[in-house]
């Protein structure tokens, strides 16, 4: 038996073999690297001097920014996902029916996803702006403000600004998953539970949506990883906010490493971050188990 495991190994091993290098080359070895710098004392010119063990986590983890900043992420990954899951599924809702113009509809719903994270983050950072910004201008027009706001120039507005682009970002990704689920769900228990006599609504929430479990979940768990390590939307436009008021994590981690330059800190700050996510990946399977079938 174990001989032939040992042959089936080998013949998979061509196939599988780049893979694992691929996963070994941008993932695992960074991240023992990662892991590795977290334990040393490196200088600002980025000299290893000596091992510290795990005095960086203690200097990370004592910060008096650091239980802000962790509010700030929480807010930011249940908002964004939260808020991107329920309008994906009224909008994966509408393009499942059909209408004139579905096709077009569908590609441009794919036109946020197929841009450029940093580009589209830099048009709603200017439409923003005070002086010029032509979403501000907008608001003002139709009455919505009395005159122009600097939606950047605190930490609550442009934090909840960094909310709004994230959840126009994700929804594509998030529609399209939950669309393939609509369009999976088998036609005959449709027609059943019309013939029961089930409304539209019934139907809905007793049929359809436990249909979608196994996409809901996986849309879920991709949005919350994504939304938790990203750095583009919050870097533009929250970057001017002074202090650390405006961070999450991410953000963080970037300030220690580009303005204070202690990349002993930031690896420190970067094992955390990681330990979060795989926390937080490992409950979510536990309890959701995002493959089980129904």
């Amino acid at each position: 038996m174990r001989g032939q495991n040992r042959e089936s190994l080998a013949a998979a091993l061509p196939w599988i073999g780049p893979v694992l290098i691929l996963i070994f080359g941008i993932v695992v070895f960074p991240a023992a690297y990662m892991i590795y710098n977290s334990t040393r004392r490196i200088s600002q010119a980025g000299t290893n001097v000596e091992g510290v063990g795990f005095a960086n986590f203690g200097v990370v983890l004592s910060d008096p920014n650091l239980p802000r900043i962790l509010i700030n992420t929480v807010v930011w990954v249940v908002v964004v996902v939260t808020m991107t899951v329920i309008l994906s599924m009224a909008l994966a809702n509408f393009l499942n029916k059909p209408f004139p113009g579905r096709t077009l509809v569908r590609m441009a719903v794919v036109v946020p996803w197929a841009a450029s994270v940093v580009m589209t983050t830099t048009v709603f950072y200017y439409g923003l702006d005070r002086n010029y910004g032509i979403m501000n201008a907008f608001l003002v027009d139709i009455g919505l403000l009395d005159a122009p706001y600097g939606f950047t120039a605190n930490a609550a507005t442009a934090l909840g600004a960094a909310i709004v682009v994230g959840v126009f970002v994700s929804i594509p990704f998030t529609t399209y998953t939950l669309l393939a689920g609509l369009q999976a769900v088998p036609g005959d228990i449709l027609e059943a539970a019309k013939m029961d006599g089930a409304g539209k609504v019934r139907t809905y929430f007793l049929v359809i949506l436990p249909q979608l479990r196994g996409a809901l979940a996986v849309a879920v768990l991709i949005n919350v990883i994504n939304v938790f390590n990203n750095l583009p939307i919050l870097r533009i436009m929250t970057g001017s906010i002074p202090g650390y008021g405006a961070d999450t994590l991410m953000t963080y981690i970037f300030k220690v490493l580009q303005f204070d330059r202690r990349l002993d800190l930031a690896s420190a700050l970067s094992v955390v971050n990681f330990a979060i996510v795989i926390v937080i990946v490992a409950a979510y399977v536990k309890i959701v188990k995002p493959m089980k079938e129904d």
